[in-house]
């Protein structure tokens, strides 16, 4: 697929996706949706790419969500005609591989839920966070009141979609929502050195993580412990499960293939 709203590079095992539309300040609309959706899919079938990093371009939003001038142009015609999840990722897309968001700006509405569907959130310190759907007569309903709640205590998230109340960076950073705030100027430069840092862990076993422990919310302690995960039973007969204690062995880093 050729790309006109979304920019999409691979380097040294990451994968680099950056949404382009800063005069909309990023927002979504289904062709920018379907855009997304191809990049995260060969993210995910890519075994040379082993985590990803998505950001806005600009310096004024990671994304604003929804593209509403353009549902007000096309009506619902066009939601109808692209069947991609908002964002590429916020529901029904399956990938254990690390995702990281560099939230440059402004997240409110779908960018809130896109941010909030990834792994990692590094954020600019003027950055903003919120689900302002219903100011409009929407519902955050890309994950947004499911997600929210699972992050952070019931009564403060009620309290943000109730109110439809967009908070600072340094709040959601009190409030566990996101990982690390930072100037802008060194946002990409951060989320990079988490990204080097997962690398140095095997792939496969950060995957296995990654599944395990987000499945497992939905069960209480003993069931989810006693289920069987897919990306675990990969780790277990892969040959980075031999070379880990081998090269901790011979005092070495290890050579992680990822297989």
């Amino acid at each position: 697929m050729a790309y006109e709203f979304i920019s999409y590079q691979k380097k040294d095992r990451i994968a680099y996706v950056t949404i382009e539309r800063p005069d909309r300040l990023n927002a979504l609309h289904p062709p920018a949706n379907a855009e997304l959706f191809d990049a995260f899919c060969d993210f995910r079938d890519d075994p040379d790419v082993w985590i990803a990093i998505i950001t806005g371009s600009g310096d004024r939003a990671f994304s604003a969500g929804n593209d509403l001038k353009y549902t007000a142009e096309h009506g619902r015609r066009d939601m109808a005609a692209v069947r991609a999840p908002f964002g590429g990722i916020t529901s029904n897309f399956t990938c254990w591989k690390p995702i990281i968001a560099a939230v440059n700006g402004f997240a409110l509405g779908g960018g809130f839920e896109l941010a909030l569907a990834c792994d990692i959130i590094i954020a600019a310190d003027h950055a903003e966070v919120g689900l302002p759907e219903p100011r409009v007569g929407l519902v955050a309903g890309a994950g947004g009141v499911h997600r929210l709640p699972r992050h952070i205590p019931l009564k403060i998230a009620m309290g943000m979609m109730l109110t439809a109340r967009r908070i600072p960076i340094k709040e959601a950073y009190r409030l566990g929502l996101v990982n690390e705030v930072v100037p802008l100027a060194d946002l990409m430069p951060t989320a990079e050195k988490w990204a080097a840092e997962i690398l140095e862990v095997a792939p496969l076993s950060a995957r296995a993580s990654k599944q395990m422990s987000t499945s497992g919310l939905d069960w209480p302690l003993e069931i989810a412990m006693s289920r069987t995960y897919s990306e675990y039973q990969a780790a277990m007969v892969s040959e980075d499960f031999v070379e880990g204690p081998r090269a901790f062995a011979e005092k070495r880093k290890p050579n992680w293939k990822g297989a």
